[in-house]
């Protein structure tokens, strides 16, 4: 992966996004992402007593989930509204406002670290990578998701496809890690390794996003994400109407029932601490 010469540019970009989309992120991607995370939980083991760390947590869904297990959870998010927002869905959980990639923690503090889709959206992932291992006892495990390539999450495909198409595609954004880095099995392998995780795992978690309707996928991306967002609201306003009929026809010609489906699968990668 190549490396960031200015983090601080990248991170305060997403820092300011996750900021602003909070609520929408909830509005639109609690029902998928949510999906991932009995398989993550399991990953690592969690379950009663076992001290977590979920890390760039969010709405905190995998924090509440582990807390419901047992686990003796904290959640860590650099966005105050997202802690916020944890706060109030789950107040029987630990939230605090800190940083992935410097772990407010003492070395070996935790059984468990997970983050769900946190890592897509760090200047350095293999800092939080080391920095897991370091606050991780020994035997202690590590998992994190992230999406699947566009090719399988239909999604990213829809919308990608119609910024090529319809908009300008070469939108200059603040450089950082690309998105899909981590969607290949062998480069979660890698990551885990060179930080000094063992026995490495990746295995795919399907997923389905059941959308109410055409136009939902298009405001998801739009108002719920920061980087895909940030390429949306950078097109010409004729080229993003254009892109948004092109989304909505194509998620219209996946309706089933009274709703509109979209295979999203999880790569899900874990390991443990020697």
């Amino acid at each position: 992966m190549q490396e960031i010469s200015d983090r601080s540019t990248f991170r305060s970009f997403e820092h300011t996004g996750w900021k602003t989309v909070a609520g929408d992120y909830h509005d639109h991607f609690a029902s998928l992402t949510n999906q991932a995370v009995c398989a993550l939980l399991d990953a690592v083991g969690a379950g009663r007593g076992v001290r977590l760390l979920d890390a760039c947590t969010g709405p905190g869904y995998a924090a509440a989930a582990a807390a419901r297990r047992g686990a003796a959870v904290i959640g860590l998010d650099f966005s105050a509204p997202m802690v916020a927002h944890a706060r109030r869905h789950s107040p029987e959980v630990r939230f605090l406002v800190g940083d992935a990639e410097q772990l407010p923690f003492a070395s070996g503090s935790f059984d468990a670290v997970i983050t769900n889709f946190g890592l897509l959206h760090l200047a350095h992932p293999k800092q939080f990578l080391g920095e897991a291992y370091r606050v991780l006892r020994s035997g202690g495990r590590v998992g994190f998701t992230v999406w699947a390539p566009p090719e399988e999450a239909i999604g990213f495909a829809i919308v990608l496809s119609s910024i090529q198409t319809h908009g300008n595609a070469k939108i200059v954004l603040p450089e950082g890690p690309p998105f899909f880095h981590f969607s290949e099995a062998a480069e979660c392998r890698r990551a885990l390794e060179r930080a000094g995780f063992a026995a490495p795992g990746v295995t795919r978690v399907p997923q389905l996003w059941r959308l109410p309707d055409p136009d939902s996928l298009f405001q998801a991306m739009l108002n719920g994400t920061v980087r895909t967002g940030g390429l949306l609201r950078a097109q010409a306003p004729q080229a993003m109407a254009s892109i948004r009929s092109a989304m909505r026809a194509v998620v219209e010609a996946r309706r089933h029932g009274d709703a509109f489906e979209l295979p999203m699968p999880a790569v899900l990668a874990s390991a443990a601490k020697p």
